[in-house]
């Protein structure tokens, strides 16, 4: 199998894809309702897509193409509303967050779908306790070389998307101490961390014809990187969001990307290079682990910044490059950054207050609805 054409996009445009918690309104575990919420949504009229994943516990909605954070709240709204009404006549409700905080991942049942056999076929237990929930962004890029320079200035700015985004700090009914302990679950696969370093689209199609040879990959769905491109599309794919627990926050993280992306195309601030990676996984490790409240290491300088420090600097570079539909959504963000307030620390209040995480996802649930 070759490695399909990428396709054309107007650059800085987005999409947004949720996987999102369908949980039971008794006791607020995760409950097997995917098919019948799709049964009832065949119809709907939304502007991108609902459908399955890996475990009938879970949904997946996707935009359509945004122009801007108001434009991907409008449509993530209308999305929601209708899973809602359907959520409602079924008596159970949806929840953000990257992890559930109680469930017991051996009583998930596999959708039944052929991919979701073939992955269960080849990674067993983890395809279970792949039962973990993530927010995805693409951005548009002008071509596809664009497309591979985006991907890895991107890189630089995965810890900050980590570190906004924690959202699983409970796994199997445990605090992990980790902010995103969603992403230790994703790191158990053998396709996933970072993408190869390549700069232009031939040397990329080299690699990805070399992946097929060998018979471990059959397209770009089977790399579980943190960021890729998505040829089909004519975009590069943001990956290790965790699940927010409402769609404003979705709607700024991907603002986020898209000045980010901005900021990169009209002023090519760096050259990406291989050397970019010596830190990558220790940088990405302590936005798992702390959050906000983790070390960021600047290879460029070899300076250590509090990634709280290090993302409020970078929000004041691209500041210039917000589009007046995303600045609203920009500001809100940045004010979490300066309360130190991502989601993580909510679930963890709302914990500490309450002492029962049935509860925690009742509020979860509310969150998500817009009625919190």
């Amino acid at each position: 199998m070759t490695l399909e054409a990428f396709q054309q996009s107007d650059a800085l445009t987005l999409g947004v894809e949720l996987e999102l918690q369908l949980v039971n309104t008794n006791h607020y575990n995760l409950t097997p309702y995917a098919p019948d919420m799709l049964a009832l949504l065949k119809n709907a009229q939304v502007p991108g897509s609902i459908v399955p994943e890996v475990t009938t516990s879970m949904i997946e909605i996707s935009t359509g193409i945004c122009r801007d954070a108001q434009d991907a709240l409008q449509q993530l709204t209308t999305t929601r509303d209708a899973l809602v009404k359907a959520a409602d006549r079924l008596n159970i409700a949806l929840a953000g967050g990257g992890t559930h905080p109680f469930q017991q991942w051996h009583q998930q049942r596999i959708y039944d779908k052929p991919r979701f056999k073939e992955i269960t076929a080849l990674y067993g237990y983890l395809t279970k306790q792949f039962t973990i929930f993530g927010q995805h962004v693409h951005v548009g890029c002008p071509s596809a070389d664009d497309a591979l320079l985006m991907l890895h200035r991107l890189s630089r700015y995965i810890p900050h998307f980590i570190a906004l985004s924690a959202s699983s700090p409970f796994v199997q009914g445990q605090d992990t101490a980790f902010d995103s302990a969603r992403l230790n679950s994703v790191f158990a696969f053998p396709l996933s961390g970072r993408a190869p370093f390549a700069l232009h689209w031939e040397d990329f199609e080299r690699y990805f014809d070399k992946m097929t040879a060998t018979g471990v990959i059959h397209s770009m769905k089977d790399f579980y990187w943190d960021i890729r491109p998505k040829p089909e599309f004519g975009t590069v794919e943001v990956r290790v969001f965790d699940t927010p627990l409402s769609i404003e926050r979705a709607a700024a993280l991907a603002a986020y990307v898209q000045a980010l992306g901005s900021w990169f195309l009209s002023e090519s601030p760096f050259e990406p290079q291989e050397d970019d990676y010596l830190v990558y996984t220790y940088n990405r490790f302590q936005a798992c682990r702390f959050g906000l409240e983790g070390t960021y290491v600047d290879l460029a300088t070899s300076e250590q910044f509090g990634l709280r420090e290090h993302i409020l600097l970078t929000m004041q570079k691209i500041q210039s490059h917000v589009p007046e539909g995303s600045r609203e959504a920009l500001q809100q963000l940045r004010k979490t950054v300066n309360d130190g307030m991502n989601d993580a620390r909510r679930l963890r209040d709302a914990y500490g207050e309450a002492q029962q995480l049935p509860e925690v996802v009742r509020q979860s649930t509310l969150r998500f609805r817009g009625t919190e």
